[in-house]
């Protein structure tokens, strides 16, 4: 547990930028372009149509969405992955949005919550198309929504749009440290949720491991 709480950030840090993480009503605008073309990339895509029902009314935990926030000229990108019911996040700088790279960071970022992974949700993207290495490292599976349909993975494209206000399309994630992303999440996991009984999401997700552990 003492681990989980260091490494996770059940207790807050200095702030970073802490004041930053209201969306303030700005609209965050979904990159589209070649999503279309990348099922084309996707080995055994399954659609979200195939998904349990369950994953939509946020029930359980167990639940993600999967993006990446790009960075000017494509130098290097953020990949984010959101539980849906704790809005519980991880995030890890890449350089590069390979599927290869895109794959590693995804499995690296999910390993310590294996047990709590249940489905992941991705857009079209050709990032995604090892969907079946990740499925076979996290034992979920790995469902991809409908081209332009950014709603079906609404609370990640959120996050992102929160996530923006720190790093703009400007920005070379090249330059970004993993420290300084990890900063911002560790603040961003701390911010009490109105559901449920505003605790944060660090908070959920670490009864929820010890639960699932016990």
């Amino acid at each position: 547990m003492k681990l989980f709480i260091s490494t996770f950030g059940l207790t807050k840090n200095s702030g970073y930028l802490f004041q930053h993480l209201r969306r303030k009503g700005k609209a965050y605008q979904s990159r589209s372009k070649d999503k279309q073309a990348g099922r084309e990339f996707i080995k055994n895509r399954i659609s979200i149509d195939e998904r349990p029902h369950v994953v939509d009314d946020k029930s359980r935990m167990g639940d993600w969405e999967i993006d990446l926030v790009i960075g000017k000229g494509h130098s290097g990108a953020l990949v984010t992955i959101v539980e849906r019911k704790t809005s519980f996040t991880v995030s890890r700088r890449v350089d590069d949005k390979s599927a290869k790279t895109v794959t590693a960071a995804t499995i690296a970022l999910l390993a310590p919550f294996k047990s709590a992974v249940l489905t992941i949700t991705a857009d079209n993207g050709k990032e995604f198309a090892y969907r079946e290495q990740m499925t076979e490292s996290l034992k979920c599976d790995v469902y991809f929504a409908d081209p332009y349909c950014s709603w079906q993975r609404g609370l990640n494209e959120n996050t992102n749009g929160l996530l923006r206000q720190y790093w703009p399309k400007s920005t070379d994630f090249k330059k970004v440290s993993q420290s300084a992303v990890q900063d911002v999440i560790v603040n961003l996991n701390n911010r009490p949720r109105k559901k449920p009984n505003y605790k944060t999401p660090a908070k959920l997700m670490a009864e929820h491991m010890v639960a699932i552990a016990a």
